[in-house]
């Protein structure tokens, strides 16, 4: 026991010293190659006098970053995560004057654009060489990882091997199920091509009628994703707009499900939940945006910056690719703009900015986050990487840029699968997405007026010119006008007949290919008599345009309706798949609009934009190329990638479907090895509209009997 420990810390001495000649090295030849960095007097000194005044140099840098670099980022963790990314050159080069100062005799100076060099440099060069001397030190490796996540377990102790697995769930946002498969098969995704059929297998899913991050991760992290009906949403009850990726919205959200559940969620267990939007249950947590608003160090939205910008070598190479990727879109956009690729959207302003954060620092931080989870020994992580979304929406799903991103999220699977050969419990990596995303100029490129635009045309509502001037506004005011006036002269005044009212105006909230419109003066969901009798041209308007899939209004008559082109109008209860107005949007698309309908906050008329079976396209109502949010092609099938040892997710020729039902496949999978075994059978499930259906079973599977 004694020899290990004298062992380890003479191994540790060792790669100080190393580190420490290799940075003393570095100084030297930067001292050499750059005219405002000297080591040495004005008069000149011994070669001997010059490698000592680097070594000093080195070695204060090495403690003022090991010492102070830490405190001064838990600091900045009030600072917006994007500015921190660009302090950290500022602050890097801060550190390295102050090491010079402290040389003897003033022979180390450096200008302050110079110094910022020379640290990010050094700050990189120490990295490697100390994760090089570590790679044959297993025990060295991971506790290297254990600083880099800033995760260790409080006072455990480390597990061994034959504890049960633990199982790490990673999200690829946005990664559709053929996506996948063509980036596998291009070599794209080198690690994922070979695990397909040699280790995993690979199940697609298909999504609900809201195909976005919110609706999908609250149904698979907490069990229920009951009444959210798009990305964003008028509640007309509370008199507030609900918007999925807001910390208020996202906290109420994982409140309601788990009232409604009776459950903390999937992850309650010794779990942790990295860079997503609900919190699983999870008592460790990082950029979980469910949490944001709330108050405490352990529930800022910023801790998990804290275990990564705490070693400046990960800050550095971070801020050095966050700048790269900047670079990278601007470069990419301009190759688009001057190639005339179509169909394109602006990607100028904020958003270089917006998408290296997301491709680079959100990915950087969760991936150290989970590496650590792993290493600490949890038994579920769950983690969402964004950054192929983020670069789908706006260079499309299928284009270079976005499968670019592929491979870089291909090599950060790779290294936690690396990881996981050194952590304490065995590990069993499970891959799934959220949903896909659809193709297709948007609406607006299209047809040249916004979706709102057509809303208050189609209401009588003035509009911008440009939007009068285009074919669909002026045929939607003169369909306006016409009905207007045929209703005001259908019968005399006193008469009985309701009048035509404006009321206030329509709230039209997109969500990807999804539209709400929504009358905030009427404290119910209208129906479509009521719309028909205060807009009367307003449905057929939103009906008849070539823009659009199919309507979901309330009918006094018939309970709910959805109404298509050329006036058809069938109830929600006799819908089809293969005929009627959601013919061509897919298998299930029926069933997902019905348990839409049934939801309390359902808008007054819910429009889901056309969509062609034969190129997968649709319009978004947002400024993307790429989107998701409705029915309609690819964003509607996402996956789920499985090891082989863990039970099948559905018998064959099962399809699973909803973010629910992967929610009790995942629950099961994290009972599947522990505690007493007993026979799968058919569980009765209540569902929210009072309904039931059994759990999905699994032939010749097995689970304990406590939950998980």
């Amino acid at each position: 026991m004694g020899e290990g420990r004298w062992r380890r810390a003479g191994s540790a001495v060792v790669r100080v010293a190393v580190v420490w000649a290799v940075s003393t090295l570095t100084m030297l030849a930067l001292a050499g190659l750059l005219p405002d960095f000297r080591l040495q007097s004005d008069d000149g000194d011994s070669a001997t006098r010059t490698a000592v005044t680097a070594a000093s140099g080195a070695g204060a840098f090495g403690l003022l970053t090991g010492l102070v670099w830490p405190v001064v980022v838990r600091a900045l963790l009030l600072v917006p995560a994007l500015v921190l990314g660009l302090l950290v050159f500022f602050l890097n080069g801060s550190l390295l004057l102050i090491a010079l100062w402290i040389v003897p005799d003033g022979r180390g100076t450096a200008n302050p654009e110079t110094a910022v060099v020379v640290a990010a440099v050094m700050s990189a060069v120490a990295s490697a060489t100390s994760t090089a001397l570590a790679v044959r030190d297993d025990n060295a490796y991971r506790r290297r990882l254990y600083r880099l996540a800033h995760r260790r377990r409080r006072g455990g102790a480390a597990r061994e091997r034959p504890d049960p697995p633990g199982t790490v769930f990673l999200q690829l946002d946005g990664v559709g199920y053929e996506v996948l498969r063509r980036a596998a098969e291009s070599g794209a995704m080198p690690t994922v091509a070979g695990w397909l059929g040699a280790t995993h297998r690979l199940t697609p899913w298909r999504t609900d009628w809201s195909s976005q991050t919110g609706a999908s991760q609250l149904g698979i992290l907490h069990g229920s994703n009951h009444d959210v009906p798009a990305f964003r949403w008028y509640e007309k009850d509370t008199r507030r707009i609900m918007v999925s990726n807001r910390p208020a919205s996202a906290g109420e959200l994982q409140r309601r499900a788990i009232e409604l559940t009776g459950d903390g969620g999937l992850l309650t267990v010794d779990g942790a939940s990295r860079g997503n939007l609900f919190s699983g249950g999870a008592d460790q947590l990082a950029l979980v945006l469910s949490m944001a608003a709330r108050r405490g160090r352990a529930n800022r939205s910023r801790a998990g910056y804290f275990a990564y910008f705490s070693d400046p070598a990960n800050a550095v190479r971070t801020a050095i690719s966050f700048v790269a990727e900047v670079g990278r879109e601007i470069g990419q956009s301009a190759r688009a703009g001057l190639r005339g690729d179509t169909p394109r959207v602006g990607r100028g302003g904020l958003y270089p900015f917006i998408r290296a954060f997301a491709t680079v620092v959100e990915r950087d931080v969760v991936v150290a986050a989970v590496m650590g989870d792993m290493l600490a020994g949890r038994r579920a992580v769950y983690a969402d990487l964004v950054a192929y979304d983020e670069v789908a929406h706006h260079s499309g799903p299928h284009s270079r840029d976005a499968f670019a991103v592929l491979e870089r999220l291909d090599r950060s699977i790779a290294l936690i699968a690396k990881v996981a050969e050194h952590a304490p419990r065995a590990y069993r990596i499970v891959l799934l997405s959220d949903h896909g995303q659809s193709p297709g100029e948007t609406f607006e490129g299209a047809y040249g007026l916004t979706l709102k635009d057509l809303v208050r045309a189609g209401c009588g509502l003035p509009v911008p010119r440009r939007a009068e001037r285009s074919r669909s506004g002026a045929e939607a005011r003169d369909a306006a006008r016409d009905a207007l006036r045929t209703a005001l002269h259908r019968q005399p005044a006193g008469d009985g007949e309701e009048r035509p009212a404006t009321g206030s105006d329509p709230i039209v909230l997109a969500s990807g290919n999804l539209a709400l419109i929504s009358f905030p003066d009427v404290p119910y969901r209208m129906s479509q008599e009521e719309i028909r009798r205060r807009h009367p041209a307003l449905l057929p308007t939103l009906a008849g345009h070539p823009g659009i899939g199919f309507l979901l209004v309330r009918s006094e008559a018939y309970g709910s309706v959805v109404l298509g082109a050329d006036g058809t109008e069938v109830p929600v209860d006799a819908l089809k798949d293969d005929d009627g107005p959601l013919a061509g949007f897919g298998p299930g698309a029926a069933d997902a609009v019905r348990r839409t309908d049934s939801f309390p906050h359902v808008a007054d008329i819910m429009v889901n934009s056309m969509h062609d079976p034969s190129t997968g396209v649709v319009h978004a109502f947002e400024e993307q190329i790429g989107s998701h949010g409705g029915l309609g092609g690819e964003q509607s099938q996402a996956f789920l990638l499985s090891p082989f040892e863990l039970s099948p997710p559905v018998p064959p020729g099962v399809e699973l479907t909803g973010a629910e039902q992967v929610h009790r496949v995942l629950r099961r999978w994290l009972r599947e090895g522990e505690g007493p075994q007993i026979p799968v059978g058919p569980v009765q499930v209540s569902r929210p509209d009072g309904e039931t259906e059994e759990e999905i079973p699994v032939d010749g599977g097995v689970v304990p009997d406590k939950n998980g």
